[in-house]
């Protein structure tokens, strides 16, 4: 153990005293040597008190923490910003929003700044999730058939018990949607997954879930349930009608899809969906369809920015049915689709379809309420029906906040000898309307619909039934 070295300098001069002192008694020196050494001692107490306070200076540097070198301070992580390349088509901000769920080429997007999107941390992933609540009122002023939607294939006709009842009214949220939509844009191959869901489905309650769309797609493939080649989802008008015109066509199933560009304006799309065949049964009710083929379709697509864009579609299906009455038989459906959409002024749009075939009444969005792509005639041969139907849609913005559409659809399935009197002929769709984007996220749209249904003449029994509704449809954005 150290000694501390105060203790020796005291040692140190107790020693050099006890030595002077027995010098100066043996020499008996003078009292001027001893002054000169009291001197000395004093000298010598002062050097060892200055000593002792430098030791203390330095234990207490000693024992206080060394302050640690300043670290450099970490750079915040940018947030990832992400510029996609906008479609050529114009987003039209319809209340039934047609467009945002339709697989574009190169997964081109209607919004490139992806607004609402949130990145999935340590990914390229963008994520956004999107609730669309949803009330709608309406009046009829006789039983229109459905209450929530507007189906002309459902109006009562003439003989029918149904037919008129007097005016009612109707309350609904079955329109509300759930969205989600997830991107990789920097990703090769511009992957995607669409999920979007209304609660439309058949059951007993108010509100049963049913799946609009769900699908993936990379690499221009599509695969899952989305609009099939047949359709044009750009050219539904802006109707607050949840249902929209009769004479659209409502292709959405399962399938596989491929877009393929051939120019910077045209582009390629063929498709296998599922087949759902619709078979009047009115000769054999245990008649039974048979699903042997599945339903191929080609369609060339034409979009330029700020004119609009074309579409030319066609469909072949397998139509095949088993009866014990009929036997086994078979024909070919097939159809053409004639659409556009432009952008006629900065505050006018136009919309319009023309489809025909034979076999295909089952993929109208009316005429697909009933069995309208083949039937029996007189001879008990099976016949795909000829259909034909168009539609015109115009809107105007009369402001910012302000817009409204018109819109007109008619459709036509030629009956055979084998249907019943009350088969699916002829229907015509009419609207107007007046919608106020109240808030960027809140729409208000107020319209008059009109609905004519005129069933089976082959026989000169045809009959028909109209009804005239008021609708008012509340809808809120939850992330637009």
């Amino acid at each position: 153990m150290k000694l501390h070295i105060s203790k020796m300098l005291y040692l140190l001069i107790i020693l050099v005293f006890l030595s002077v002192s027995a010098a100066s008694a043996q020499a008996a020196s003078s009292d001027t040597e001893f002054e000169q050494l009291k001197a000395t001692i004093n000298q010598m107490q002062k050097t060892i008190e200055k000593q002792n306070k430098r030791i203390e200076e330095l234990e207490k540097a000693k024992a206080a923490p060394v302050p640690m070198a300043a670290q450099p301070a970490k750079e915040a992580q940018p947030a990832m910003v992400v510029e996609g390349t906008p479609a050529p088509v114009t987003p039209r901000s319809t209340m039934s929003d047609q467009q945002e769920a339709s697989p574009r080429l190169d997964d081109l997007t209607l919004d490139p700044k992806y607004q609402g999107f949130i990145p999935v941390p340590n990914t390229k992933v963008l994520i956004k999730f999107n609730a669309k609540p949803r009330v709608d009122m309406t009046w009829d002023n006789r039983n229109a058939g459905d209450d929530t939607r507007f189906i002309t294939a459902r109006i009562p006709v003439d003989g029918q018990a149904t037919k008129g009842g007097g005016s009612r009214f109707n309350i609904n949220s079955k329109g509300s949607q759930f969205r989600i939509d997830a991107r990789a844009p920097q990703v090769d191959g511009s992957p995607r997954f669409y999920f979007q869901n209304d609660f439309f489905a058949s059951g007993s309650s108010d509100l049963n879930l049913r799946i609009q769309h769900m699908y993936g797609q990379f690499y221009n493939i599509i695969v899952g349930k989305t609009y099939g080649i047949f359709e044009d989802p750009d050219v539904w008008p802006d109707t607050v009608d949840y249902e929209g015109p009769n004479s659209m066509l409502f292709v959405r199933r399962e399938l596989v899809r491929y877009q393929l560009a051939v120019s910077k304006e045209w582009q390629l799309n063929f498709g296998i969906e599922k087949p759902i065949p619709q078979i009047d049964n009115s000769i054999d009710e245990n008649m039974e369809t048979v699903k042997r083929y599945p339903d191929v379709g080609v369609n060339a697509r034409w979009e330029r920015s700020g004119v609009g864009h074309v579409q030319l579609s066609s469909v072949f299906r397998d139509l095949r049915v088993r009866s014990d009455v009929a036997g086994k038989q078979s024909v070919v459906g097939w159809g053409v689709n004639a659409s556009a959409g432009f952008d006629i002024t900065k505050n006018d749009s136009l919309q319009a379809l023309l489809v025909y075939g034979e076999g295909i009444g089952g993929l109208g969005n009316d005429s697909g309420f009933e069995n309208t792509d083949a039937a029996f005639d007189s001879s008990g041969d099976l016949q795909a029906l000829e259909y034909y139907s168009l539609m015109l849609g115009f809107t105007h913005r009369w402001s910012d906040v302000w817009r409204s559409t018109v819109s007109y659809g008619y459709v036509n399935v030629d009956n055979e000898a084998g249907q019943s009197d009350s088969a699916y002929h002829t229907t015509q769709y009419a609207s107007a309307n007046l919608i106020w984007q109240l808030r960027k996220r809140l729409s208000i749209g107020l319209e008059g619909l009109y609905g004519l249904r005129e069933t089976n003449d082959t026989n000169d029994n045809g009959r028909d039934g109209d009804v005239f509704r008021v609708q008012m449809g509340l809808l809120y954005s939850i992330f637009d």
